[in-house]
């Protein structure tokens, strides 16, 4: 494997235990409101943009009307939101090992998130991680969601380093999809969904957890 300069971490389902917590909210409004949602639909749009999943929602839902659909996107955010904001969003396990590993090595890294901004700090932040990455590509900052690659290809310009010195960390389909556009190794750590075989066919290495990547890092 080449010399390592730099890192970009996915967020929901990498770093923070986050995709159930999506789902359960937006079954609990779904269920409240009487829409047909199940696991199943939610696992249809991981690693997506918000954006996305909202068209996909006006689609899927269409009979419901606008308002109504609306309705369940908004309340469905409100009650991740009081989740997120309580501070009961689990890091993954061996996140703060690997920032540590990083930090030894001197090798700066940012987050690269599907995620709407102001979520992405809420989160960092209540978890005191923030300052651990030098930046943040969020959103709001591309126009084209994952599984394209712009999102990995701004981070690699943030870092300023070369694609083939450079390492991503995801969980989903849709991220390492895009990674392997960008031309940047990827390394996923699975979480709702485990992968294909054409996923892992897309992938450096495929672990269970990130407490395997600093031995693996280290060779």
């Amino acid at each position: 494997m080449n010399t390592i300069n730099g890192v970009i971490f996915d967020m929901d389902g990498l770093l923070f235990d986050t995709e159930l917590i999506y789902y359960q909210s937006a079954q609990k409004i779904a269920d409240a409101m009487g829409f047909p949602y199940s696991k199943e639909l939610y696992l249809q749009f991981l690693g997506v943009s918000d954006e996305e999943v909202q068209e996909n929602y006006h689609r899927i839902f269409q009979a419901f009307g606008k308002e109504k659909v609306e309705e369940f996107i908004q309340r469905s955010y409100e009650d991740t939101y009081q989740v997120f904001e309580s501070g009961q969003v689990p890091l993954k396990e061996g996140v703060l090992e690997l920032l540590d590993f990083l930090d030894q090595q001197e090798i700066p890294r940012i987050v690269a998130s599907s995620n709407v901004r102001p979520a992405i700090e809420l989160l960092l932040d209540g978890a005191g991680i923030k300052d651990r990455f030098a930046g943040i590509v969020s959103a709001e900052d591309v126009t084209r969601a994952k599984p394209d690659p712009e999102i990995f290809k701004k981070g690699l310009a943030f870092l300023g380093t070369q694609a083939e010195n450079t390492l991503i960390f995801e969980d989903s389909f849709h991220g390492v999809t895009a990674a392997q556009a960008a031309g940047i190794p990827v390394i996923m750590i699975p979480d709702l969904l485990p992968p294909t075989k054409e996923i892992k066919n897309k992938t450096l290495e495929i672990f269970e957890s990130l407490t395997q990547v600093p031995a693996y890092l280290e060779k």
